[in-house]
């Protein structure tokens, strides 16, 4: 469950952005979400228009994860993202996965990424440069 000051707007967000389907909702209150088959992956609480946003500073979530595949499903969604115009935060490769960053909109980190079949791993977890300019081939 992620606290947001305002769950309908929230829900527009990611159904816009990363495609996420709203299966139910509590009108005002929740939305509940899926990317894949099952009833919810993520449920979107409201809080209040007045609550403070994330800080860097303390405890609490520094970022939700959507995997996707295959690769080329990664492509898609950076590539809409730059369309919509959403400021990427960055993006990462940890050697065995590629991760695009962006924020949402109550500033909640997000990332999606594609992760390398395990029998593709290096065997050491140290940068090899596998991932590079992939998203715009």
């Amino acid at each position: 469950m992620l606290r947001v000051r305002d769950a309908d707007a929230s829900a527009r967000f990611h159904s816009y952005i990363l495609g996420l389907e709203a299966t139910t909702s509590i009108l005002g209150r929740m939305v509940f979400m899926r990317a894949g088959d099952s009833s919810h992956e993520l449920v979107l609480m409201s809080v209040g228009k007045s609550v403070p946003g994330p800080e860097p500073d303390r405890v609490g979530l520094y970022h939700f994860v959507w995997e996707r595949e295959p690769l080329d499903d990664l492509r898609r969604i950076y590539r809409g993202l730059q369309q919509k115009g959403v400021n990427i935060a960055g993006i990462g490769d940890h050697g065995i996965l590629l991760g695009v960053y962006l924020f949402g909109p109550e500033g909640n980190e997000i990332k999606v990424f594609y992760e390398l079949p395990r029998d593709q791993w290096p065997d050491r977890q140290v940068f090899d440069g596998r991932f590079p300019g992939i998203l715009e081939d």
